[in-house]
């Protein structure tokens, strides 16, 4: 069946041809982007798959299954209405809101390196976290967008929950994601053109908080300070930097080949998580991590231009929400290998190990198409480009046409 084989592979989608430019662009933007990743995923995990479980292809047979599941989820959302995604993401919001606080909770939370971010639902782990970040982008956009036109009791609300949100992942403990969702509300609040002062307040109060979590964490404290000087400390908290430093260095400018990595032979810890760009950039060198940035600069300009086309508000910050999440994500997961940034455990988008992580980064891509088809239905023709002796009938027609 045709909507079916449109659901489940997306790719190959007769209807694209009808497609705005910028639209056609994200979605094979998008698609090479996945399909880099999973390349990438197979030579990082391959090593440990196979110590592990006698299965070099296990991690990526577990994220094709994510894989799949997040192509629904991104075919839905593109051929979806914003508006209708719109009037529930508040619900999702709140639900996953919940969740994130469950995971609080002594016995339902799990825990893994010292994090406690997921939940179980049967054998399936799942990170409420990292599931928000879509929904985060679309109700941030719908109460932003239209702030001047709330109550101030509806602003104080979401103000809270927004809040309470980044408490609740903060003290899982979670810094780089809240850091993350932090900045993606500061970014479309800083769009919708709230006042500065708001804004600055808003800003001081984040580095407060992220000092503040430093300052009681001690092994956030001792991540910064080997992040500064990872050699003082070079078999224990620097060792992850230093193995990813010698992983970026090894690759010279045109890598070792695909699937030569040394440092991913069980030296470079989470080498298929957090540090996947430290293989890549072992394996495809100097100018594969280029063109690796290209890509992202390329998706950057794509979203803004359709952020500038747009011709509704809520629309303009929900690209730019995306942008923020899938762009700045994957900036901040590489300054973290290439020890430009502190030690964070944030996965690179469409790269890493995970199916939360999977799903979300696909809803986001599937949002920013959407707004880019919605931006294309939404041209009218002026009307001082009309000829001005056509019949009334006419003009009707033939705008209807073009829309």
């Amino acid at each position: 069946m045709p909507w079916m084989q449109r659901l489940l592979i997306p790719i190959f989608d007769p209807a694209v041809r009808e497609w705005a430019t910028e639209a056609r662009l994200l979605r094979w933007l998008t698609f090479l982007w996945l399909f880099v990743g999973l390349a990438v995923l197979v030579s990082a995990s391959y090593p440990m798959a196979n110590a592990d479980f006698g299965d070099g292809f296990y991690y990526l047979k577990r994220q094709l299954i994510w894989v799949i599941v997040g192509l629904i989820g991104f075919n839905i959302l593109v051929y979806s209405p914003l508006r209708y995604i719109q009037g529930i993401a508040d619900w999702f919001v709140l639900i996953l809101l919940t969740l994130i606080l469950l995971t609080l909770v002594p016995g339902l939370g799990t825990t893994v390196n010292g994090a406690t971010r997921w939940l179980k639902v049967g054998p399936i782990p799942i990170q409420p976290s990292e599931l928000i970040k879509p929904f985060l982008i679309l109700q941030a956009a719908r109460i932003f967008g239209q702030w001047n036109r709330l109550r101030w009791g509806t602003r104080a609300i979401w103000l809270v929950i927004f809040a309470l949100m980044l408490f609740g992942i903060l003290l899982q403990p979670n810094l780089s994601t809240t850091a993350l969702c932090g900045i993606s509300l500061w970014a479309i609040a800083l769009a919708s053109g709230l006042r500065l002062k708001y804004l600055g307040m808003t800003a001081g109060s984040g580095v407060l908080l992220a000092i503040l979590s430093m300052t009681f964490r001690e092994y956030q404290r001792r991540r910064v300070l080997a992040f500064l000087n990872p050699w003082k400390d070079r078999y224990g908290d620097g060792y992850q930097l230093i193995q990813s430093l010698l992983a970026v260095g090894s690759g010279g400018s045109t890598g070792t080949g695909f699937g030569l990595s040394q440092q991913k032979l069980l030296y470079l810890p989470i080498q298929f998580t957090d540090f996947i760009f430290a293989v890549f950039a072992e394996e495809f060198g100097f100018i594969g991590s280029a063109l690796l940035l290209l890509m992202l600069v390329t998706y950057a300009t794509l979203a803004l231009m359709v952020a500038f086309k747009a011709r509704q508000r809520v629309h303009q910050l929900v690209a730019i929400g995306v942008m923020v999440v899938m762009v700045g994500q994957s900036l901040l997961n590489i300054g973290v290998a290439t020890g430009a940034l502190p030690t964070t455990g944030l996965p690179f988008p469409l790269f890493s190990y995970g199916g939360s992580s999977m799903i979300a980064s696909l809803m986001c891509a599937g949002m920013l198409i959407r707004v880019a088809r919605e931006n294309a239905q939404a041209e009218v023709v002026a009307i001082g480009d009309r000829p001005s002796r056509r019949p009334r009938r006419s003009r009707r027609s033939s705008t209807a046409s073009k829309i």
